[in-house]
């Protein structure tokens, strides 16, 4: 770490080394291998925990290119640690890379051109094809799950060059990979650790499920989506011996009229249900109707849920056609009659066989054989054509739009299908994570309220495994029984110090290999983590648990975790979830969330729209520091449009950066100054006192807003104020510095310029990190990113007379500066004339306060404005250029 910046004023003439033409071209280049050499943000493991500030990376997902969003987002981390690093504190700040799931599955299959077949065995010679054919290749799955390794690694190569070149202060020796050996067996441990202690457990229940991924999904995975549908009014006949004790209504006699978006599952309904209090329907609650085509007898019952004002008022229970089916299902304790396959393809059933009785089997076999094998879509407008050749379609369907769940990456609406999955207790914690959630400090605050609306809204526990290939199996293996049969309620663990294993490939303690999928032997869990279950686990991950208890001591719980407002429901959530049942505690104090990056129809960029757009041109094009300038504008929690407007006045303040600093550092060269002298010393003048007091105040508000996580607030004050300090302050003492008012007078301006620069240049370190350190390397030592964090004290110091009634005076003299100076440079504009233009005199009318402040600054101003004389009278205040010198005419010069 660099020294403590004990002088601040001073510049050393042999140090300094001032390039002839500054430039932003080429500093990430020069920069990036620099810092990399240097270990600039290697993380210090000697620091006690109290000197750490320990940041929770969201690992990208790795499944192509990154994209602006992600700039975006990871500026804001990264500001963050530039901070907390100057600050003095052993930023630990490692990065992971997302690389399990279905994203990279998706994108193996499309890149080689094959799919996974777990029942083939593996094939050590096997090569993808150069390109991919028509057809996909069936490939085993350590096979695909080698392709999915080689491919992400190389995904994994191309996201961290890309953050390199954006400069991001992470320390490179500390990656990992959610697939990775260690995630594994932090993973594999924990699960463990919950089935043992009672928070895991699997069971056979309806499962929402992505018939195009065939897989589980969990509730935090899906979306609303709007598509068109229709409602189809369908009439279900009282049955026998019921049908003679009531009427409904003249018209209908012994039927009942339901309306229903998916009439296709009408052969797996199981019950009609209204509400307790609808009269309509009370007099048939406990009795039975038969079901169109299929005649099979379901009984009608009342439940609170069931919505008057929808439809008819009544509605069929199937198994399963939504969540609220399944609700039904469970609290009245019906059958399961399930026709939806994994596929979503309606599956083969025995009408008159046990669960499926009918009164005219015959008929309702007939009416299913034509809905077997197809899709719920087909099924649908097959069954619409049989209930109207039945007579039992009521009107023509009427259309509608309406929401649909998907999962999130899918593209065919979710079912609902019985399987055997593994969850995590989630719903008898309620009121644990919301006390969680008040613990945690959330930046901004109102984002607590989006993980209270979530975990207030649970309806089922979390299911966490996945029927796919790429991702951490579940370390159980199951016996098989003399008989074939598989014993799930006997899971077989392996001991803590074996993990990770894959029970696909490995062979639990005490069997042989041979023995797999035989009577008496046993077979493998074929299933694997969700993602998030991984991912729900990377403060464990990277700070070392459980086999390096000393860096878990120093890192754990996090101080920061950093992410998005989309997957508070997930990441965040599941996080909480974990850290609670492990540790008993938060993973982390503080969370910083991000917005989204809107495009100009003000829609969130994501890969699945198509309208993101890819970062390293943008990088090449506006420079790192333009680029992050833009995202670091963003507000916390806030979406931010795309605006490479923003990124071009990023670039046009890191190049006047360039150029204030080599003005500020620079020897005054003039005839009263000759170009070795550079007086530097006490900060005397009134201008120059001001002006650093101001900065001290910047610096106060600086500090106390990144402590708060306001970045974007810093980064607009910071840049206020510098621009007036060039527009302003530089001019004004243009002059002076160089001599024209004596050597005290250029020591003062020296000094103060110095001392304001080191201080800017720090303030917009973590904001502007390439040009910061490419100034910074003119005259001082060391890296700008390691040094001291600018105070108020080290400005103060530098100031001698600190008196209230100084300070004020010094103050209004300042600002009365600036008000002429604006004043006439604003006149000199509108009258079209060249700043080389001296002016004659200036007319001033103000109060005899400000007029006798005059004297103070009059030099300055002369200087700074090339005039001549200024003229004054008490008056109310104006201030007016009175005339120029006249210009030379092309003959004359």
């Amino acid at each position: 770490m660099s020294p403590p910046l004990t002088q601040p004023t001073i510049v050393e003439p042999s140090r300094l080394q001032l390039p002839d033409r500054p430039a932003l071209e080429g500093l990430e280049a020069k920069w990036v291998p620099r810092w990399e050499e240097q270990g600039t943000y290697r993380f210090d493991r000697t620091r006690p925990r109290a000197e750490v500030f320990s940041i929770d990376t969201p690992p990208p997902t790795v499944s192509g290119s990154l994209h602006v969003g992600h700039v975006f987002s990871y500026t804001h981390t990264d500001v963050i640690a530039r901070y907390h690093r100057m600050r003095g504190r052993a930023v630990f700040y490692p990065m992971g890379w997302d690389d399990n799931g279905l994203p990279t599955e998706r994108r193996v299959q499309n890149y080689y051109g094959v799919r996974c077949d777990p029942s083939l065995s593996y094939d050590p010679a096997f090569q993808p094809p150069e390109k991919p054919g028509k057809q996909p290749i069936s490939i085993s799955r350590p096979n695909f799950i080698e392709l999915c390794n080689r491919l992400t690694a190389e995904d994994e190569k191309a996201f961290e060059r890309l953050w390199k070149s954006l400069g991001l202060s992470v320390d490179w020796s500390m990656t990992y990979a959610t697939i990775g050996w260690r995630a594994q067996r932090v993973s594999q441990i924990a699960f463990l650790h919950l089935l043992s202690r009672g928070y895991a457990y699997q069971t056979e229940a309806p499962t929402l499920w992505d018939v195009d991924f065939r897989t589980a999904v969990a509730q935090a995975e899906l979306e609303d989506r709007e598509v068109p549908g229709a409602y189809h009014r369908v009439k279900f006949t009282v049955g026998p011996p019921m049908a003679s004790a009531f009427s409904l209504n003249s018209d209908v006699g012994g039927t009942v009229e339901i309306e229903t978006t998916r009439p296709e599952l009408i052969p797996a309904c199981v019950a009609l249900v209204a509400h307790p209090d609808d009269a309509r329907y009370q007099p048939l609650f406990g009795r039975e109707v038969l079901t169109p085509l299929f005649g099979a007898r379901v009984p009608v019952n009342a439940h609170p849920l069931a919505d008057p004002g929808k439809g008819s008022g009544i509605a069929m229970i199937c198994t399963f056609g939504d969540v609220a089916d399944v609700t039904w299902w469970r609290e009245l304790n019906l059958p399961v009659r399930a026709v939806i396959q994994p596929d979503g393809t309606l599956r083969e059933v025995a009408w008159g066989a046990p669960g499926w009785e009918s009164v005219d089997a015959g008929r309702a076999n007939t009416c299913y054989k034509e809905l077997v094998r197809l899709s719920a879509s087909k099924a649908r407008a097959r069954i619409v054509e049989q209930l109207r050749e039945s007579g039992d379609l009521v009107g023509e369907p009427r259309p509608i739009t309406h929401a649909v769940k998907f999962y999130e990456k899918g593209d065919r609406p979710l079912e609902i299908v019985t399987s055997r999955q593994w969850f995590i207790k989630t719903m008898e914690f309620r009121e644990t994570l919301l006390a969680r959630g008040q613990q945690l400090a959330w930046h901004p605050p109102y984002m607590e309220n989006r993980f209270e609306n979530w975990t207030n809204g649970l309806n089922s526990d979390w299911c966490v495994s996945r029927q796919r290939f790429f991702g951490v199996p579940f370390p159980v293996w199951y016996p098989v029984d003399a008989q074939g049969c598989v014993q799930h309620d006997r899971a077989i663990a392996p001991r803590e110090e074996r993990l990770p294993v894959d029970p696909s490939t490995d062979v639990p303690d005490g069997y042989r290999a041979d023995q797999r999928g035989q009577p008496g032997g046993f077979v493998g869990d074929p299933d694997v983590m969700d993602t998030w279950a991984t991912s729900s686990l990377t403060p464990q991950i990277v700070c070392g648990w459980p086999d390096d208890p000393a860096l878990f001591r120093q890192t754990f719980p996090m101080d920061l975790r950093p992410q998005a407002h989309d997957i508070i429901r997930t990441w965040l959530f599941d996080s909480v979830i974990r850290a609670h049942f492990e540790h008993d505690s938060l993973p982390w104090t503080h969370a910083a969330i991000s917005g989204w990056v809107l495009d100009p129809d003000r829609k969130k960029m994501s890969k699945s729209k198509g309208n993101v757009v890819t970062p390293m041109a943008l990088l090449e094009e506006h420079g790192s520091d333009g680029v992050r300038y833009w995202a670091a504008s963003g507000r916390p929690g806030t979406d931010t449009a795309f605006d490479t407007n923003q990124m071009r006045v990023g670039r046009r303040l890191a190049i006047k950066l360039l150029n204030a600093s080599k003005f500020a550092l620079s020897s005054p060269q003039s005839e009263a100054a000759p170009a070795a002298a550079r007086p530097q010393g006490e900060i005397t003048a009134p201008v120059d006192r001001a002006m650093l007091r101001s900065l001290a105040a910047i610096v106060d508000e600086a500090t106390q807003d990144l402590e708060a996580y306001d970045y974007a607030r810093v980064l607009q004050r910071t840049e206020e104020f510098f621009w007036r300090f060039c527009d302003d302050y530089l001019e004004l003492v243009k002059g002076r510095r160089y001599g024209e008012q004596g050597p005290s007078g250029a020591a003062s301006a020296n000094s103060a310029l110095v001392a304001a620069l080191s201080v800017l240049l720090r303030i917009f370190a973590p904001f502007l990190p390439f040009v910061t350190e490419e100034v910074w390397s003119w005259w001082k030592d060391g890296s700008i990113h390691v040094a001291t964090w600018p105070t108020r004290a080290e400005l103060d110091m530098l100031v001698a007379d600190d008196r209230a009634e100084t300070r004020e005076a010094d103050q209004r003299l300042y600002e009365w500066a600036r008000e002429v100076l604006f004043e006439v440079r604003k006149q000199r504009s509108e009258a079209r004339q060249p700043m080389r233009v001296p002016i004659t005199k200036v007319m001033i009318h103000a109060g005899e306060a400000d007029l006798a402040r005059l004297p103070a600054i009059e030099l300055d101003l002369r200087s700074a404005l090339r005039v001549h004389a200024f003229e004054t009278s008490v008056g109310e205040r104006d201030v007016r250029v009175v005339g120029y010198e006249p210009v030379p005419s092309v003959g004359q010069v």
